[in-house]
């Protein structure tokens, strides 16, 4: 298959280059420096000039904060960006595989989420992903994800090693639950996903809910520093407050998944150990 990803200088993205690559299909990556998808005549140019068979649509904005201070710009790159992808794909007669995340849900809802459930964001970030969703046509799906880490770019696994370098003690929202999700597992989720021209929703994490307290005791444990260094905090006694507001419950169920019958993907643990043992040996 011809295969264009936005985004392909993030963390996802690169993850996404290397597995299509891997897989004997024509990749074409585009990051912001080669193609600013809030430029409608760039992004038809682009993809007319490559005849994709598919687009993975990781191009986005995701400070979270940032975009809760600027809603125009959230909206710009999430929403407007994804309708300008949409149009150009139809001029070529390719699918789009839109990533977006678990703040399109307000996570009141005590159990987990699935694909069906109504969606509720509470943040600008949340809100400017959903209406990206809603621009998807037909021949689209969409790949919801949660709390993100990989070997490449900031993410949380980086932070707290970094945090717990730097500190005695680290101090994590313990009332803030979802699943973390690797991002070279996810990219290959997403391949199997295209390749098969799977449409619709699918949510797509690692197994294993925690909250980020628990998270955190995790990555220490990984990399063979000691878990009770880590300790609980509610998020209403966080100083100072974040700008956005975040689900206390965003555990994606992956019921799509389950009844398309694909096996899903492995407990967060494995991908952490084996996360941590590479950037260790990276620094080293």
């Amino acid at each position: 298959m011809r295969i264009l990803i936005t985004g392909a200088g993030g963390q996802v993205g690169r993850e996404l280059v290397s597995v299509f690559d891997a897989g004997g299909h024509v990749v074409a990556g585009f990051d912001h420096a080669t193609l600013d998808i809030t430029n409608r005549d760039a992004v038809r140019a682009t993809v007319v000039e490559f005849q994709p068979d598919a687009i993975v649509h990781s191009a986005a904005w995701t400070a979270v904060d940032a975009c809760e201070a600027d809603p125009d710009r959230a909206f710009a790159v999430n929403a407007m960006g994804t309708r300008f992808v949409v149009e150009a794909c139809r001029l070529v007669g390719a699918a789009v595989h839109y990533i977006s995340t678990d703040y399109v849900f307000d996570g009141t809802k005590e159990s987990p989420y699935v694909e069906w459930d109504q969606t509720n964001p509470q943040s600008v970030y949340g809100a400017s992903k959903l209406a990206g969703e809603h621009e998807l046509g037909e021949n689209s799906s969409v790949i919801r994800t949660s709390w993100v880490c990989g070997f490449h770019g900031p993410n949380m696994v980086k932070t707290i090693l970094r945090l717990a370098a730097e500190n005695e003690t680290l101090s994590f929202v313990n009332d803030q639950r979802g699943c973390p999700t690797f991002a070279d597992d996810l990219a290959a989720m997403i391949a199997l996903l295209v390749v098969e021209r799977r449409t619709g929703v699918f949510h797509v994490t690692n197994a294993g809910p925690v909250s980020w307290y628990e998270f955190a005791r995790e990555v220490l444990a990984a990399s063979g520093q000691d878990p009770d260094r880590v300790l609980p905090v509610a998020t209403a006694d966080l100083q100072p407050q974040r700008p956005a507001p975040r689900p206390a419950n965003s555990v994606l169920d992956h019921a799509a998944l389950r009844l398309a019958g694909i096996d899903t993907m492995a407990d967060f643990r494995e991908p952490l150990l084996r996360l941590v043992t590479a950037l260790n040996k990276a620094s080293n």
